[in-house]
């Protein structure tokens, strides 16, 4: 008779990695390119970061050797080292003291916050901090919420996609956006993501059972602080947070929409089929 599969805490009851620091000289480039895929003007005219555009900075190119079958790095410094691992990023906050600026050399400390197994459901969840420093001082600190599977599982996703249907949004802050192939291309490219289920259509209906291609979470929640950055130009972010709920597929027509809220806003993301497949809430100085 075959065993029952090991416990997931099995696989990380050692695991401790160690921070790790990266430098950057902050090209204006990727944030230029950035600008132009979102068909924006120069994001960061003014030679400071919008908020969480630092994605686009400290990324790393492991070689073709070292990614996985799903275009995903096989290891990883602060990947856990479970068995045929699936990987969701669901979240994460960032505090920002002074943006980010570009031509300047910054680096950043990333650790490990904490691990928290989840036998019942099959998770790990796993938060990562990220402390962006700039002249000497701490200019921001984000935390990472990601979690893994150990093997693959099937999502409750509609079976076929209605690329038609247009969401109706009555928010006082409101973008409609149509994501395509093309669009989902660019953005990993800029992001070093090579996750195939973001560009290669075919494996990600055959083995990870996805209607079509999935647009990046960090999209979503790029596009989320568009509003605020577009309603409200003068006022600075001081801190936010997001939650990536639900998958959105590439074709869907997108209402991302906002509503400010005293010191602040509520912002999210939907499609005909859902109201919140992403929200987030951002705080001004």
């Amino acid at each position: 008779m075959a065993s029952s599969p090991s416990p997931l805490g099995s696989y990380v009851g050692s695991w401790a990695p160690e921070p790790v620091t990266v430098a950057d000289p902050m090209h204006a480039g990727p944030t230029a390119a950035l600008s132009v895929v979102l068909g924006l003007p120069d994001a960061a005219a003014d030679g400071l970061l919008p908020p969480l555009w630092h994605w686009l900075y400290f990324l790393a190119w492991p070689p073709r050797q070292a990614l996985g079958a799903d275009g995903h790095p096989a290891q990883g410094h602060f990947m856990p080292p479970l068995p045929d691992r699936q990987r969701m990023w669901a979240g994460g906050r960032c505090e920002i003291t002074a943006p980010l600026r570009l031509g300047e050399d910054a680096e950043r400390v990333s650790s490990l916050t904490s691990v928290a197994v989840k036998e019942e459901r099959g998770m790990l969840f796993v938060t990562e901090r990220h402390e962006f420093r700039q002249r000497g001082r701490v200019c921001a600190v984000e935390e990472q919420d990601i979690v893994y599977r150990s093997g693959r599982t099937t999502g409750q996703h509609p079976a076929s996609l209605d690329r038609t249907t247009v969401p109706q949004a009555a928010d006082p802050w409101r973008l409609a956006v149509r994501t395509d192939p093309v669009l989902l291309f660019r953005f990993s490219a800029l992001t070093a993501n090579s996750h195939r289920i973001h560009y290669d259509a075919p494996y990600a209906r055959d083995e990870e059972g996805y209607p079509g291609l999935l647009v990046h979470g960090p999209l979503l929640a790029l596009l989320m602080l568009e509003l605020p950055r577009r309603h409200t130009p003068e006022s600075r972010v001081r801190s936010l947070s997001y939650r990536l709920r639900r998958p959105v597929f590439a074709g869907e027509h997108l209402a991302i929409r906002g509503t400010p809220s005293g010191s602040g806003a509520d912002l999210h993301v939907a499609t005909h089929r859902e109201e919140r497949h992403a929200t987030a809430q951002v705080a001004f100085a």
